[in-house]
């Protein structure tokens, strides 16, 4: 190979409808359960990454967003490992500088290590099949393997020992149902106070109740949900939706210690999403949370502004209007809250509560930048900036 090697990916995040929580092999990453999610637009939200590997490095190096982290920790080395594995002779003696840059929030609820993890699942895709690329990339995020598709994606479970059939399976593309749109409220951008690994670990030991969801209720979630999505069938999806997230939440209080991801402003999201809803009588929104207090909602297309409004009348921005939305809307597009629906829903304003929205949609995999300008890495494979 030449001295140095390298590219530059762009991944995607993915935000589950039916969640994963819990491993029932820690060292392959084996989920106790099956999950099922939307991969969402690299438009709006991406980890960008640059991969380069070389002989003349002294040893492994991470920059995420500007700064350099321990490149030594077990979840990335697992991960190196495994390339290193699998690509032999081709790197032997060569060492890696990752650098990769978050256009949302990170560590706190928003999938950025999976968006990270399938940007190195890309790069190296050109070696390996996709089976194996996935327990590569795996072994640094479980639900990355989710983020080398697009569209609506399941990760099955599987039932060998040795992992082999735990693998990614895209359900539908992105182009299966374009009406599909998510808004997420950002509640907080901080990172979150128990981490996404040690809540697993822990309510695999201490809760009943995810023993029971995993064997009792996911199984027949992911079907009704699967058949939802293939027929476009939004009020089956809305309420799956918001119920799975209720009891991922409720898996993690009956953690001991418990484990509250959701804070005060993610409750009234829910109580302003149900009333809502109530209020129109069907659904126009859906919640989900993963592990974090940010709010994500799926939303058909037509739906958009009223939900928008909605959610700027109960949570208004008090300053950088102009920023406060981000993505395919901006906060010139909100229209005027309707009094009427306002008297019915029993929820005051809270000012100032969110950092800010994004409206994305559901939309494509992970792709490889073939422009060397768009490098995050200088010529001495250091970071540019």
């Amino acid at each position: 190979m030449a001295d140095r090697k390298q590219a530059t990916c762009i991944a995607p995040v993915n935000i589950a409808v039916v969640k994963y929580w819990g491993k029932r092999d820690e060292n392959l990453i084996l989920p106790i359960n099956s999950s099922l999610s939307g991969t969402l637009s690299t438009d709006q939200m991406c980890a960008k990454t640059t991969i380069a590997i070389s002989k003349s490095f002294q040893r492994d190096r991470l920059w995420i967003n500007g700064k350099e982290q321990d490149a030594t920790g077990k979840r990335l080395q697992n991960c190196l490992r495994e390339v290193r594995s699998r690509c032999g002779s081709e790197i032997e003696g060569c060492h890696y500088h990752i650098c990769s840059v978050n256009n949302f929030p990170t560590a706190a609820g928003l999938a950025s290590s999976a968006a990270g993890y399938a940007c190195l699942g890309e790069y190296f895709e050109y070696k390996e099949g996709i089976t194996k690329i996935q327990f590569t990339i795996r072994q640094g995020s479980g639900s990355a393997c989710r983020s080398m598709y697009g569209g609506f994606v399941k990760w099955e479970m599987g039932n060998k020992s040795d992992g082999s059939d735990s693998i990614a399976v895209q359900v539908t593309p992105e182009s299966h149902w374009p009406e599909m749109e998510v808004l997420i409220l950002v509640v907080s951008d901080k990172k979150k106070g128990v981490s996404s690994t040690s809540g697993m670990q822990t309510s695999v030991k201490t809760s009943k109740l995810l023993k029971y969801r995993a064997e009792s209720l996911v199984p027949k979630l992911m079907t009704e949900m699967e058949t939802a999505i293939q027929q476009k069938n939004y009020q089956a999806f809305a309420e799956i939706t918001m119920k799975d997230s209720n009891q991922f939440h409720a898996v993690c209080l009956d953690t001991y210690p418990p484990i509250a991801y959701m804070n005060d402003i993610s409750h009234k999201i829910v109580q302003l999403i149900t009333h809502f809803n109530q209020y129109c009588g069907e659904y126009k929104a859906c919640y989900t949370f993963d592990a974090g207090p940010n709010a994500v909602l799926y939303v058909l297309a037509k739906d958009v502004p009223q939900i928008l409004s909605a959610v700027c009348h109960y949570f208004p921005c008090t300053e950088n209007h102009d920023s406060y939305i981000q993505g395919l809307s901006n906060y010139s597009d909100v229209k005027e809250f309707p009094k009427e629906i306002e008297n019915t829903i029993c929820l005051d304003p809270i000012p100032g509560s969110l950092t800010g929205i994004i409206h994305t949609r559901v939309g494509s995999g992970p792709r490889v930048i073939l422009d060397d300008n768009e490098s995050l890495l200088g010529g001495d494979g250091l970071p540019k900036c």
